[in-house]
């Protein structure tokens, strides 16, 4: 079963094929003399290349460039529009689903609350949204090349199972090869699916931190975390590395109930830090609160949104309720930037919305509790993709996957 992550053994023509157009996309318009230099390849080898990739349609000559003796070199830069690819993002609350072109540009979106129902409704519920998609958007159908999907779950390549972890919905199992099968009988395509932690980071890494990161952990809010080494994803043995909760489905779980002040190490709280659960409580005393206005007294109407939007307007009932969420995940950012060692840690998932109120507390957190030397490394930014991390990061991938096979 072949999915988005498999590090399978490249030929020697897919390798230079993904360095060079990666490095078209990225610098173009540019020579076929600056990219010998850069990559280090011989001109004839990155001149042969270049010419298939022309000759195909995937790059174009744009002009000429400055002579520096003899002929000007011709320009060459990636033909964005030679094709298309899906990234889907079935997350923990959300459905977003985007159309790109070859240099990543959002051609097309559509968001919508995730779907009610179990792992198997959703999944199946979701095609609809995709195909809403691809009718939408004003592009030749025929140009698609690919879809990438990040899930939110537990994914077993082994059993070929994706598993629910939110107690709300009921934990429930959908089929790895069914999302694969379904989109692909649908949409005539191949179809790559991961766990969305996991393709947020590719996608950070690859549209925003820069290819320089070797080492990078992506934190998905406190649901999950994509984990970069030596510049390369790293999914475990069955495809479900990043998952740094731990399980509450136990006797043992009321040990670890605890918030303000109360650091919580491993337990779950969900995409949105528990903060709006506490906001509910706090709320039932403090009428007083931005937040209690903004919801007209319907504590019920509480969002993460309002949350944020009142601590950044000075509510210091949020304010407070942010910076112990902020200490909480410190103290698992602190974890993993112990194990791991990361150059960077990307917070996202939502929270980083908050920016740096939340930031803050995660850096001095970190600060207390890892080691001196990691935590003098490392460097904790917010998500620049945001909402759309997931989505870019699935259909960066199968970019990476078109320019392969190139």
């Amino acid at each position: 079963m072949k999915t988005l992550f498999d590090e399978d053994v490249l030929s020697e023509r897919e390798k230079k094929n993904l360095v060079i157009l990666d490095l078209i996309r990225k610098i173009g318009p540019t020579t076929r003399t600056d990219i010998s230099r850069i990559i280090g390849l011989n001109i004839v080898t990155v001149t042969n290349y270049v010419n298939s990739y022309v000759k195909s349609g995937m790059v174009i000559e744009k002009g000429l460039d400055v002579s520096t003796g003899g002929r000007r070199p011709a320009l060459i830069e990636l033909n964005a529009k030679w094709g298309y690819v899906l990234g889907v993002d079935i997350g923990p609350m959300n459905l977003i689903a985007i159309v790109s072109d070859l240099a990543n540009n959002v051609i097309s979106k559509v968001k919508k609350n995730r779907l009610k129902g179990f792992m198997d409704d959703v999944i199946t519920g979701s095609l609809d949204i995709v195909k809403e998609l691809v009718d939408s958007a004003n592009i030749d159908k025929s140009l698609i090349k690919g879809i990438g999907m990040g899930i939110s779950g537990v994914i077993d390549e082994r059993s070929g199972t994706v598993r629910d972890t939110d107690p709300a919905r009921g934990r429930t199992l959908g089929s790895y090869s069914t999302i694969k099968s379904a989109f692909e009988r649908e949409f005539k395509m191949p179809t790559f699916v991961g766990n969305d932690a996991t393709v947020a980071a590719f996608g950070e890494k690859r549209l925003s931190i820069g290819e320089d990161v070797k080492d990078m952990i992506y934190v998905y809010s406190d649901v999950g975390c994509g984990i970069i080494i030596k510049g390369e994803v790293y999914c475990g043995a069955g495809g479900s590395a990043g998952e740094v909760q731990l399980t509450m489905d136990n006797p043992e779980s009321d040990k670890f109930n605890c918030w303000q002040r109360g650091p919580c190490y491993l337990r779950p709280w969900g995409v949105d830090l528990g903060l709006i659960e506490e906001a509910k409580k706090v709320l039932k005393t403090e009428a007083s609160s931005k937040m209690y206005e903004k919801v007209k007294g319907k504590i019920d109407d509480i969002t993460l949104d309002i949350i944020i939007e009142s601590a950044k307007e000075g509510d210091s009932v949020a304010q407070h309720l942010i910076e112990d969420a902020g200490v909480n995940l410190g103290i698992r950012v602190a974890y993993l930037i112990n194990l791991f060692n990361p150059e960077v840690v990307v917070i996202g998932g939502g929270v980083e919305k908050a920016g740096e109120l939340l930031l803050n507390p995660v850096k001095k957190t970190v600060k207390k509790f890892a080691f001196e030397e990691p935590a003098s490394i490392v460097k904790i930014v917010p998500s620049i993709l945001g909402e759309n991390a997931v989505s870019l990061g699935a259909a960066s991938l199968v970019v990476r996957e078109v320019f392969m096979k190139a």
